[in-house]
């Protein structure tokens, strides 16, 4: 009788001899042929057959990662046999600590139950959300948005893949496919490629496709679309308030693009949407979401992951137990971040032995779940090696691109009498956002540097988000009363100059990265030209979608 232990290295010999008789490479053979697929799933078939019911459980959990060591999660992988870790920031020190925890808990999971290897994930979309501590950082979606090149979306979604497949990191929680058409949305903004659909779908499938060529899982998010509210999911239920009609012009493209290109996984968004679901439940635990629309009219059967459980967006009529039954009655595959993963399991459990969850729908979730991790080539991935990771992580050649695309996608929206390009022997002051890396950067390229804009030939202040924090216009009255014409640089939304409309010049970014403020300094003395073009409209101006100048 073969132990659970031995069963996934026998599943991945018959895997390797299948596709060697069929004269093709493991995984997708960069086709997903209908073979290919056939394969994963026998072997799937195989894994799931020898599993007992709370091993089936701990597939659908992804946990946040405890300490940064692998010792610090012995307990949760013994006791619960999770699908999937999340990191987060205090999880990870630097390059070769990281590639030891991911080496570290997939050990312990081969030596577990099933012993099948876990996704180990993280939020690294880049720009402002970009959780680990060393590597490349590259600007927010929005300003490759600017760019209108699907090559620097492929760019981004590449380096980030080849850094994270260093630290054993096998699945990220990107791109957001969220079509942003809300000024006021707290949460989801520059995160967005922008606000016309096919735009936002040719970047997210670009960045999908490169993510998937990394052996990096793409989790493309947050169906049925989180673009449209004025409401931050973590602290509350967003409600999008729009026909069926509006929906499926402006927000649905980009997830049937996905579903059309078969990607891996599609996250949940924490939204009620009543012309979709009219029964106040968040999206995450309508089965008139995600089974309805998502599985029944878009044909789409990957890996659904809900949303983070711990926001408060979905928390607001349930106790957490019952929100993890509910989103997998709903359709959903992995339950993402539970408070509590003891009682998610257990009520999960309970709800099979129970037969609210029939043990067949269960194995549907964890079928699709461990199809993926064969056809990602988990089961014979090679552990990261540590001592080489900070190579690969953060390489110069890494910065170049990074530096690509933050010059092209910076976006001039203004430049009253020609104040841009400055003279190469104007007289600078910079203040506001990010003042010392444009500083910084303005010096290097020759630029005298004040702290006064009266003794400047131009004041350059730096914004990020004014259109909600009324303060950052004061330095910018400030530089204007001295009677010194004045650049913004927003770092932030393009909306910024809605509130600021009587500056001589305006320089949007859609990022306050490094690599992004360098951009600015570099438009702004002429080393580069502005190319970008607005990816959305700007309300209370003339300032439409597409709109840019250049020198």
């Amino acid at each position: 009788m073969l132990s659970r232990r031995t069963l996934a290295p026998l599943a991945l010999a018959l895997l390797l001899l299948s596709s060697a008789c069929d004269g093709e490479g493991g995984g997708d053979g960069g086709d997903g042929s209908s073979q290919d697929t056939a394969d994963a799933a026998a072997v799937a078939e195989d894994l799931l057959t020898d599993m007992d019911l709370d091993e089936k459980v701990g597939q659908t959990l992804v946990v946040v990662a405890e300490g940064t060591t692998a010792e610090e999660n012995a307990g949760i992988i013994e006791e619960h046999q999770p699908g999937g870790f999340i990191y987060f920031p205090e999880n990870m020190t630097d390059a070769e600590q990281i590639a030891e925890l991911s080496n570290g808990l997939q050990e312990r999971a081969a030596d577990t139950g099933a012993g099948v290897p876990l996704f180990l994930g993280v939020d690294q979309e880049q720009g402002m959300v970009s959780r680990l501590p060393v590597g490349t950082r590259f600007p927010d979606a929005m300003a490759v948005g600017a760019t209108r090149d699907t090559e620097m979306a492929r760019s981004r979604a590449s380096v980030t893949a080849d850094e994270l497949a260093a630290l054993g990191i096998n699945l990220d929680y990107a791109p957001v496919a969220d079509v942003n058409v809300n000024a006021a949305n707290p949460v989801i903004g520059i995160r967005s490629f922008g606000s016309d659909p096919e735009l936002v779908s040719e970047m997210a499938l670009a960045e999908a496709e490169a993510f998937e060529e990394g052996g990096v899982v793409p989790v493309v998010k947050h169906f049925p679309g989180h673009g449209d509210t004025d409401v931050d999911s973590h602290t509350g239920l967003p409600e999008v308030d729009k026909s069926r009609d509006d929906w499926e012009k402006v927000d649905l493209p980009p997830f049937e693009s996905a579903v059309e290109a078969d990607v891996d996984a599609v996250m949940t968004a924490h939204v009620f949407l009543p012309e979709l679901d009219d029964s106040g439940e968040p999206s995450t635990l309508s089965g008139e979401v995600i089974n309805g629309v998502l599985r029944d009219e878009l044909g789409y059967d990957g890996v659904v992951t809900t949303d983070a459980l711990n926001m408060e967006g979905v928390r607001q009529t349930h106790d957490d137990g019952e929100i993890a039954v509910r989103a997998l009655e709903a359709g959903a595959d992995q339950l993402l971040m539970p408070p509590d993963a003891a009682g998610a399991a257990d009520a999960v459990r309970n709800a099979v032995e129970e037969g609210r969850i029939s043990e067949d729908r269960l194995d549907e979730s964890v079928r699709r779940i461990l199809e993926l991790k064969v056809r990602r080539g988990l089961l014979d991935a090679e552990p990261a090696d540590a001592g080489a990771a900070a190579e690969t992580v953060g390489s110069a050649e890494n910065a170049d691109a990074a530096q690509e695309v933050a010059d092209a996608s910076v976006t001039l929206l203004r430049n009253e009498g020609e104040v841009l390009p400055l003279d190469g022997g104007a007289t600078v002051s910079v203040s506001g956002s990010g003042a010392d890396g444009i500083s910084e950067a303005l010096g290097e390229l020759g630029y005298q540097v004040t702290g006064s804009a009266v003794d400047a030939d131009v004041a350059v202040v730096g914004t990020d988000d004014a259109r909600s924090d009324p303060e950052q216009a004061v330095p910018v009255e400030a530089a204007a009363s001295a009677g010194t014409p004045v650049v913004v640089v927003a770092q932030g939304t393009p909306y910024d100059i809605e509130e600021l409309p009587e500056v001589e010049g305006y320089l949007a970014t859609y990022s306050s990265v490094g690599v992004s403020r360098t951009a600015a300094a570099r438009a702004i003395a002429g080393e580069v030209s502005p190319t970008g073009r607005l990816p959305v409209d700007i309300p209370g101006t003339d300032l439409e979608y597409g709109d840019g100048m250049g020198y």
